[in-house]
């Protein structure tokens, strides 16, 4: 029996030589994001500028984690959204590193690292998600989802 989201997509963990392979395919940086819990600098993240209409998924299992409609300009220097593609596709986790209080946001499949929430983003959700670009990949409308776990992911095009 698989977890599916509200959304329907399976968000069952991979298997250890799934993500094995799937991480082996990432970049330096991707890694030191995804897996290590980095962050980029900002305002040089490939996705900063990204205004096409399509989802944005995680770069390392290519579950759907922001719609482009979220997507606004907050001036901090990071891709940020104010809503999520489907609640069930992030895990919030309370992140007290660097003398702060934060919420880490995580792929809710792979569970990699993928920024932070904070709550002074626009209405009506009120929140920012403040995003990598490194932990994230984009697909334009109409196009396929990223599947590289042959879920039936890729038969679903991104939305909207």
């Amino acid at each position: 029996m698989t977890d599916r989201s509200a959304s329907g997509f399976d968000l069952t963990p991979p298997s250890p030589t799934q993500l094995a392979t799937l991480e082996h395919g990432l970049t330096a940086d991707e890694k030191r994001v995804l897996l290590n819990h980095g962050t980029e600098a900002p305002f040089c993240g490939t996705l900063l500028e990204e205004k096409r209409a399509g989802a944005f998924c995680c770069r390392l299992c290519g579950l759907p984690l922001f719609k482009s409609v979220e997507k606004f300009e907050s001036g901090t220097g990071w891709p940020s959204f104010t809503a999520p593609y489907d609640p069930d596709h992030l895990n919030l986790v309370r992140d007290t590193s660097y003398g702060m209080v934060r919420v880490e946001t995580r792929c809710a499949r792979c569970d990699s690292h993928q920024g932070h929430v904070f709550p002074d983003g626009p209405p009506p959700s009120g929140e920012r998600y403040c995003i990598n670009s490194a932990a994230l990949s984009f697909t334009p409308e109409g196009e396929p989802l990223p599947d590289p776990l042959d879920r039936g992911d890729g038969l679903a095009s991104a939305a909207i």
